[in-house]
């Protein structure tokens, strides 16, 4: 029994210290307010994204996780990017599969030509 009532105490003794500490530290808390970070090198404004772009993105870390902000641009820009090649391999795509039927029909249209059998 005595040795349950020490510990009891002990414990009360530490929650006690440890809320001092926390909530009445004033100035010179355990914990100071630290200035947010911010990303130090952000994706090229320039030019297009490349790999290495991306793999050498760090995004830096807020109290809760990463920067929302920080995150929503990235993510923003990089969404942007992937749309315009999106947009630009299907126009190459419908370009090359019209060259190829037009190929394709010149050859046909060509004097002399017939199929061999």
């Amino acid at each position: 029994m005595v040795m349950f009532l020490f510990l009891v105490v002990a414990l009360a003794v530490v929650v006690g210290a440890v809320t001092l500490a926390v909530v009445g530290g004033g100035e010179s808390a355990p914990l100071p307010e630290v200035a947010p970070e911010r990303l130090q090198d952000p994706l090229p404004p320039d030019r297009p994204v490349h790999r290495a772009d991306v793999e050498s993105l760090r995004l830096p870390i807020a109290p809760r996780g990463y920067r929302m902000a920080d995150v929503d641009d990235a993510l923003g820009r990089l969404a942007a990017e992937l749309a315009e090649r999106d947009a630009r391999i299907a126009d190459l795509e419908s370009a090359l599969a019209g060259a190829r039927a037009a190929a394709a029909h010149a050859r046909l249209d060509k004097p002399g030509h017939e199929e061999q059998r």
